[in-house]
């Protein structure tokens, strides 16, 4: 009979799973394939219905033979409700995965052992998660804490740089490294920023940052396509150094940077990075080339959150992407579900104060979210275990604007690079 897991056990596999992820993960083969589906098209039942995932095991599209089969389901991101051996005919089961009398994700992970090495796979099903409704709470002050902020921090002078690089130029694009003073005297924000060669009148796009710390390429193929495009860091270092300092910035000074002050909404770390956000807006449309007219914002993780921030903050801004957007519905855990990257108040991190929650509820993407007036391209998979789709639902849920989600459910967190396209696309061909 299957067992319950031992809460420890679980945790440590959650962890496991979704460490937070400095860079999107990649989809990877293995020798061994374990695939886990749910048997609705869509993987979406009703709140009542049995979720049951069909699971093979796989080597070179056929059968294996002899494989040790266990799987563990429950709530997504939450201690598993039952666990056991599965057995296998012809490389393929069916597992009862329960269900959900309220809306949300059940997620199986099927672990297969094979000449000493174990192979995962996890499927997801979700139960009428476009009903899923938020946990944080909106403070009565939100829109005046961060226009008061944002007013405070234009007193400071753009002091804008920029220094064209010729190895990235071509004939077509001009290809500059930028920086221009955020919210104080001294914090910068850098850049890559590519601009058509040909004078003439151009649309706005920014790119914010995935969570970590890298350097940045220019995209020039963007602004072939006629748009004026800036990729922004937020940490207030170049952007063209070497990859070394970057592994030993995140090793070392801004490891965990997502903790810094959570404990006070003027001094938390992300503060400076929104603003930094908005200020690029600034810097943007300072440029003689801009046509404010049309201005767009896009990014992945982190960036999936800092756009739907910037698009709620920035009045200029006339459409967004996002693809699967961090930071949503912190509070979550709180609720025995699961909540957002960086996990704040997960069972496995220790931030649970009542003044790490006030603050987070000033930087929850779903508070943002509830303020968003431009359309807005989203995309997603039921997979993810960094960013869980039941955070994103709900900041998703509360967009009151146009907006279009596309899920490709089999991801976790990772994309297809057609939906990196289509992100783009929308900013750059939308109406």
């Amino acid at each position: 009979m299957p067992t319950s897991l031992p809460r420890v056990v679980f945790v440590c596999l959650v962890a496991a799973l979704c460490v937070p992820a400095l860079r999107a993960q990649q989809s990877t083969l293995t020798l061994i394939d374990v695939s886990v589906t749910p048997d609705h098209p869509g993987w979406v039942y009703s709140p009542g219905e049995t979720a049951r995932f069909n699971v093979s095991v796989l080597r070179a599209g056929y059968p294996v033979d002899g494989v040790v089969v266990r799987y563990e389901v429950g709530p997504e991101m939450m201690e598993a409700t039952t666990s056991g051996p599965l057995t296998l005919k012809d490389g393929r089961a069916v597992v009862e995965g329960g269900t959900l009398r309220v809306p949300g994700f059940i997620r199986l992970l099927v672990t297969a052992t094979y000449e000493g090495k174990e192979y995962r796979g996890f499927g997801t099903a979700g139960f009428s998660p476009e009903a899923i409704e938020p946990t944080t709470v909106l403070p009565e002050d939100f829109m005046t804490f961060w226009d008061k902020a944002i007013r405070t921090a234009r007193e400071t002078p753009l002091d804008a740089k920029m220094t064209l690089l010729p190895a990235y130029s071509t004939v077509e694009v001009n290809v500059y490294h930028v920086s221009f003073q955020n919210d104080r005297s001294g914090s910068r924000i850098y850049g890559m920023l590519s601009m058509p060669a040909a004078p003439g009148s151009y649309p706005l796009v920014l790119q914010v940052p995935g969570a970590g710390v890298r350097p940045y390429t220019p995209n020039v193929g963007a602004a072939r396509r006629g748009v004026i495009h800036l990729a922004i860091g937020i940490h207030g270092v170049p952007v063209n150094m070497d990859e070394q300092v970057y592994r030993d910035l995140a090793g070392a000074s801004i490891a965990n940077y997502w903790t810094f002050r959570l404990d006070d909404r003027d001094a938390y770390y992300y503060k400076r990075v929104i603003l930094g956000a908005v200020r690029a807006g600034d810097f943007l449309h300072s440029l003689p080339q801009a046509d404010g007219s049309r201005y767009g914002v896009y990014g992945g993780s982190q960036g999936g959150a800092l756009s739907i921030i910037t698009a709620a903050l920035d009045s200029r801004i006339t459409r967004l992407s996002a693809i699967h957007p961090a930071m949503a519905d912190h509070e979550g855990y709180l609720h025995g579900r699961a909540g957002g990257w960086p996990h704040l108040f997960a069972p496995w991190n220790d931030h649970n104060t009542s003044a790490n929650i006030e603050t987070a509820r000033y930087y929850d993407v779903v508070n943002f979210a509830r303020h968003i007036r431009v359309p807005g391209y989203y995309t997603w998979g039921f997979n993810d275990t960094v960013c869980p789709p039941t955070s994103m639902y709900a900041a998703y849920n509360v967009i009151q604007a146009p907006k279009e989600l596309v899920v490709l459910h089999e991801t976790a967190h990772w994309t297809y690079p057609e939906q990196w396209e289509a992100s783009l696309d929308a900013l750059i061909e939308g109406d």
